[in-house]
């Protein structure tokens, strides 16, 4: 690996063999340099971490913010809040950041934060497996091996693009791509356009869509809610304000939380206020849509925050141009230069012309090709662990993996607000994890079984009242068994809480060679009901 800490090259463990060159050691190593590495990477030299690199597979920071680049892509959580409380920008042009500035702002981060010695871009982690002789983590990365005492995973859940499998897609003459990956070089202005996908980026693209291209086919299977965006510029004056009394701003940024976290009762089953929230999202429909068959279309047919309730004040009136129309037949195959739907009930089929195919499908969240690579003290990998159904520890630590850290890991997703918020709460739990591990002399920390098990077992039972686990609901918040496991069910006051401190009494402790660690921790089983509930 190139560009290492000083003293990196002098502190080698011996790992090679005497013609080998001895393998680099870092204490902790994050993988991921968007909105989680960079935050835990900051505050992890904030509080004195020095012995720190960053893994980044691509050429510079930004995560999902360097590589969606479709055209209007933004923010849907309004910019004050989406940001490090620690790094507050006073500068944001508008309510909802546009991509640009939020990838602006990362790397600010990184360079105003000094991360740029211990960040390695252009390096890709093939696997990591734990050697539970030293206490450590074994990587293979592309370029080179690397050992490392603390793991952790911040690639993010908006980070592998889901692309469908389509019978027929490989004969399609056309350019197919998936909107995280928008081909920035190709002309639309004389082209059909196919959209595949109707959530949170095709509502965004697919506007500029209808303005360029010359025909545009928006592929449907479940309508979004969809509410009123109220983006608007930040005035000159307010940021000028916000530079001079930071505490203002930091007003804002609470003021807004707090109008976030009012809306999750609509998540958490408040009938009451599902009713508002819904009468105010058809009311928008019907402001923007006159056609009564396109209205039908589109109004979803399940409940209000089942699916990411979308904002949005130019998707409706894009749908209505000439140019546009919205197909709800299932897709059966692609040709040459088609896209073949049934239709009902007659199940004739209909060629949709095609020249470019673009995917806004989302992104793997409950079944991640990284956990495959990740191998624990038993050899199993994360992936035969879960067997599709992701389970942590307060979505950070893993029973069977020590030493492992988990960014927006499972049941950390917000449904409602900024995930920020929720990382943020994560990095101050792996900080006191580190800091509890330096004051007892401990080599590693693994969460009990018994403990996680219970955990998510209080957890799905908070699930069962909410809007995600209602009978008919389906969504990417679901795994394969069928369980919501990307959701947190509960404010997010509630996670911080739990996070804001390491308690080590639910994990088993393994001192480094040689260290007097301090009292063996109780644990009788009121303490492990005590950790295993997620509200208070």
């Amino acid at each position: 690996m190139t560009d290492q800490n000083p003293g990196e090259a002098q502190r080698m463990h011996g790992d090679g063999d005497e013609t080998s060159p001895p393998v680099p050691h870092v204490a902790v190593v994050i993988v991921g340099a968007g909105f989680a590495g960079l935050g835990a990477a900051i505050r992890l030299r904030q509080e004195g971490h020095r012995d720190l690199a960053v893994l980044e597979q691509a050429d510079d920071v930004g995560g999902t913010w360097r590589d969606n680049t479709y055209p209007g892509c933004a923010c849907d959580v309004p910019s004050r809040l989406y940001s490090f409380s620690f790094a507050p920008n006073p500068d944001w042009s508008r309510r909802f950041a546009p991509q640009g500035e939020l990838e602006r702002y990362l790397r600010r981060c990184a360079h105003d934060h000094g991360l740029m010695s211990c960040l390695r871009l252009g390096v890709a982690l093939q696997q990591a497996s734990w050697d539970p002789g030293r206490h450590r983590w074994i990587l293979q990365t592309s370029r080179g091996p690397l050992t490392a005492g603390v793991l952790v995973m911040a690639q993010g859940p908006l980070s592998e693009p889901a692309v469908p499998s389509l019978p027929g897609m490989e004969d399609f003459a056309g350019e197919a791509f998936h909107s995280a990956r928008w081909r920035h070089d190709l002309d639309l202005r004389d082209k059909s356009v196919a959209v595949i996908g109707t959530g949170a980026s095709a509502i965004q693209f697919v506007p500029h869509l209808q303005r360029v291209a010359r025909r545009v086919t928006v592929f449907q299977r479940n309508p979004p809610w969809i509410m009123p965006r109220h983006d608007r510029p930040i005035p000159a004056w307010r940021r000028r304000l916000y530079r001079l009394a930071p505490p203002l701003h930091r007003l804002a940024r609470g003021v807004e939380y707090l109008r976030r976290e009012a809306g999750l009762p609509v998540l958490l089953g408040s009938r009451t206020m599902a009713d508002l929230g819904r009468k105010e999202a058809l009311a928008h429909l019907h402001r923007q849509v006159a056609d009564p068959a396109l209205r039908v279309k589109l109004t979803p047919d399940y409940e209000l925050g089942c699916k990411r309730i979308l904002l949005s004040d130019d998707y409706y009136p894009a749908l209505t141009r000439p140019n546009v129309e919205v197909v709800t037949d299932p897709i059966t195959t692609v040709t040459r230069e088609s896209v073949i739907t049934a239709s009902h009930p007659a199940r004739d089929e209909s060629a949709h012309p095609a020249d470019v195919l673009i995917f806004g499908t989302g992104f793997r969240v409950t079944d991640a090709t990284f956990t495959q690579c990740i191998m624990g003290a038993d050899g199993r990998s994360l992936d035969e662990t879960w067997r599709g159904s992701p389970q942590a520890y307060l979505g950070t630590t893993v029973a069977g993996f020590p030493n492992l850290f988990l960014m927006a890991g499972p049941n950390t997703g917000v449904g409602h607000t900024s995930l920020i918020y929720i990382i943020e709460s994560q990095i101050n739990y792996l900080l006191d994890c580190l800091r509890v591990m330096a004051e007892r002399g401990l080599a590693a920390v693994e969460v009990r079984a018994d403990v996680q098990a219970s955990y998510n077992a209080a957890l799905q039972r908070r699930m069962a009242g909410t809007v995600w686990a209602a009978g008919g609901c389906t969504n990417w918040y679901m795994d394969s068994q069928g369980r919501v496991t990307a959701i947190w069910p509960e404010p997010t006051w509630r996670f911080r809480r739990r996070t804001r401190t390491f308690d080590p009494r639910p994990y088993t402790l393994t001192p480094a060679h040689g260290a007097r660690p301090g009292p063996a921790p109780d644990h009788p089983d009121r303490t492990l009901v005590r950790h295993a509930e997620p509200g208070p």
